[in-house]
């Protein structure tokens, strides 16, 4: 009988290519979907995951990071951000669901600084100030990107001369890490050919309860600061730094965000919410938990370190309950709350904060690190 030599070839070929066809992701995202060009370079995702299982997705497209998955008390793999599915939706979206921020995270008033006694302008998109390095900042920015291992993700961009109105060609470079200790580390550097400002961030939404579409009102939340940053109605600082012992901004222990989040104390209804700065007493000790986050449901821990002065704790409070985001689900106002490390809001106009001004024999150097656990 002739034998059919072609069928343990195939069978030979349909094997190895089982054995080196790459692992779905964990959170479900499909890798197709944000391929992509944008503005002419191209978008991916890239997948980063230690040895313990945790894994965090992440796209060139904002520097965003679209899922972060950890176990709750009980084992089960959980995504605690929110984001989108695909490519389109990001670039759809006028909201920083994951991203990186700059050249400035947060408010300068009226979009405008002095630095060396020249002015400059930039872009007005917060109630004539400029948020967030306006509406063409890093968030919308495709990154170069390079991933040296498995664990690891380095992003890249040269933002020119006059970008947005901030002066000198800043390279950047961030790093993001998923560590063996279930923690997600960013590390943010930046060198500069003429002074500007820097105040770099990452805008990622959490909700640590595991139930799609929740709202984050039963989460505890500390924050190690004896001082916030007040802020008028337009939410720029007043350069007064009040404390917060009596107040519904006194996170220094878990506190239940259903407790403070709707007082009728002035900063809170400037806020909707909770939006301030918090001045960290951690004085720049990355060791040190500047802040936590527990959801006593999921069981899932989140701690934030940073050696920044400060942290934006925004509670969700522009959801509108108009976003559907990963897989369907639509997130409600208050959905979700971000941490976000950085020196305070319009430093620029305050000479009594903290200075931004980065010189070109300087290296700018921020770190982030969110570390999950089970309570």
């Amino acid at each position: 009988m002739k034998k059919n030599w072609m069928i343990p070839m195939m069978a030979s070929v349909m094997l190895w290519s089982c054995g080196n066809r790459e692992e779905a992701p964990v959170s479900g995202l499909k890798k197709a979907d944000f391929v992509s060009e944008v503005a002419g370079k191209p978008t991916a995702l890239y997948v980063l995951k230690n040895a313990k299982g945790m894994e965090v997705c992440i796209t060139n497209y904002g520097g965003r990071v679209v899922s972060v998955m950890v176990p709750d008390r009980n084992g089960k793999m959980t995504d605690v951000v929110l984001g989108y599915d695909n490519i389109a939706d990001y670039v759809a979206s006028d909201g920083n669901f994951g991203a990186l921020i700059g050249r400035y995270g947060n408010r300068i008033a009226g979009g405008l600084f002095v630095l060396d006694g020249k002015e400059y302008r930039l872009p007005q998109n917060n109630n004539g100030n400029c948020l967030h390095g306006g509406p063409q900042g890093f968030h919308v920015q495709v990154w170069d990107a390079a991933q040296p291992d498995g664990q690891t993700l380095e992003l890249s961009y040269l933002s020119k001369d006059g970008e947005a109105g901030f002066p000198g060609n800043l390279n950047v470079k961030v790093t993001y890490t998923v560590t063996d200790d279930h923690a997600l580390s960013i590390r943010y550097e930046a060198t500069t050919d003429r002074p500007t400002v820097v105040n770099l961030t990452n805008h990622s939404y959490f909700n640590l309860s595991g139930v799609a579409g929740s709202r984050i009102t039963d989460h505890l939340v500390r924050i190690d600061a004896d001082r916030y940053t007040e802020v008028d109605s337009l939410l720029i600082p007043t350069a007064a730094l009040p404390p917060v012992e009596g107040t519904p901004l006194d996170l220094r222990k878990p506190t239940l965000l259903s407790e403070g989040i709707d007082s009728p104390f002035g900063q809170i209804v400037l806020g909707r919410g909770f939006d301030h700065n918090w001045a960290l007493n951690t004085g720049g000790d990355v060791a040190r938990p500047a802040a936590g986050v527990i959801h006593p449901g999921s069981g899932i821990v989140m701690d934030v370190f940073t050696d920044e002065p400060g942290i934006q704790f925004y509670s969700g409070n522009a959801m509108s309950g108009a976003d559907r985001g990963k897989f369907g689900v639509v997130y409600p106002h208050r959905g979700a709350l971000c941490l976000e490390t950085q020196h305070y809001p319009d430093s620029p106009n305050q000479p009594g904060f903290p200075g931004t001004v980065l010189r070109p024999e300087e290296h700018y150097l921020s770190r982030c690190i969110y570390r999950f656990s089970v309570q």
